[in-house]
């Protein structure tokens, strides 16, 4: 069984490491800020989010198409979260 540090590092290198730099650049720092303070069943959603595709991922995120609604929520947080980022620049 797997423990709940190492179920954290998986899912903060998951989201470090997607494949495509713009969600890397989009999930990491979101991870990173939130993943230890997550309830249990906020993370099952975060890890079921770590196996959806990049391309759906960014579309969810940009708006340009609608979320499912297992994941809606967390998807308009972590947007909320990048944008936030972006405006500290």
């Amino acid at each position: 069984m797997e423990t709940q540090e190492a179920r954290l590092k998986r899912m903060a290198m998951r989201a470090w490491r997607r494949g495509m730099k713009e969600m890397d650049l989009i999930l990491g720092p979101y991870a990173d800020a939130h993943l230890a303070e997550m309830s249990d069943v906020r993370l099952l959603i975060f890890d079921k989010l770590l196996h959806e595709n990049d391309q759906d991922l960014l579309s969810w995120l940009l708006g340009q198409s609608s979320a499912p609604d297992y994941v809606s929520e967390l998807i308009d947080e972590i947007g909320l979260h990048a944008r936030g980022r972006l405006a500290a620049r």
